[in-house]
């Protein structure tokens, strides 16, 4: 398991840093729409209790197009549009439902999923394309994702090694308080190695309140998606990723964390 980790790292890392830093922002919301479609079919995946074909039925397509919609008015710092999409997603699952509902009156946990889909996969990846948008948006890019993955980083290993108390066991079994100090010990070290190189002009005090919000976004959302798994019967939201699972096991902390860093960036920094 940790040889398919560090070698999934070494192969995908380099080449996924070389494009964003090359890319323009509209090469890097293509990405993130390439992220946000193979997330998304990851978590209708779980939440339909496993169904592969469930990713296919109106309620479910209508909120993937208007998601991706979300991420290319992103693009253009539409928030209104954002906003009409998000809404939308509502209004026409709603109207594609009622037919159904006579013969099927699970339908309503299909616009339920859906509407969870979208504010929470589109929403916070939305938000990684407005940070990228912003003055100094690449650096705060790599901010956000070094400090919530090597966080992980910190925490599995951590927690494999000197973990002894339980966090969530209901939840998440393997996951322990000491894994979780762990985590938000390694994400105040990368953020402070991160100010210092590269965002010298950060208060040293607010970087750290940062690193410790953007980590407990990122373990809350780590703990989110375990429970959707859970409540499914599934191990893993999908195999793209060797080592890591699926899209959505990989970057589940980062939506939680990145609205966070978002707002950090526009209302604090």
């Amino acid at each position: 398991m940790h040889l398919k980790r560090w070698l999934t790292a070494i192969v995908a890392v380099p080449a996924l840093v070389a494009l964003i830093c090359k890319g323009s922002s509209a090469v890097f919301a293509c990405l993130i729409a390439l992220i946000a479609a193979l997330a998304i079919r990851e978590y209708f995946y779980i939440v339909s209790g496993g169904d592969k074909s469930f990713f296919l039925k109106p309620v479910p397509v209508i909120g993937s197009i208007l998601g991706l919609a979300m991420i290319a008015a992103s693009l253009y710092t539409a928030l209104d549009i954002i906003f009409l999409l998000m809404f939308s997603g509502l209004i026409l699952g709603a109207l594609f439902s009622m037919p159904a509902y006579r013969h099927d009156v699970k339908i309503m946990e299909a616009v339920a999923g859906q509407v969870q889909g979208i504010v929470y996969v589109f929403l916070p990846l939305c938000a990684l394309v407005l940070l990228r948008c912003r003055p100094e948006g690449l650096i705060w890019v790599f901010f956000v994702v070094l400090v919530v993955f090597l966080g992980d980083v910190g925490a599995f290993y951590v927690g494999t090694y000197l973990g002894r108390h339980k966090l969530a066991p209901a939840i998440s079994p393997g996951k322990s308080v000491e894994g979780a100090l762990g985590g938000l010990a390694a994400n105040i070290a990368v953020a402070v190695v991160y100010k210092i190189l590269l965002l010298p002009d950060l208060p040293f005090a607010l970087v750290i309140v940062f690193a410790v919000a953007v980590g407990i976004a990122g373990q809350i959302g780590d703990l989110f998606e375990s429970q959707l798994k859970r409540k499914a019967g599934i191990k893993d939201s999908g195999t793209i990723l060797p080592g890591h699972g699926g899209m959505l096991d990989r970057i589940d902390a980062l939506l939680f964390a990145v609205p966070v860093a978002y707002g950090f960036n526009l209302f604090v920094f």
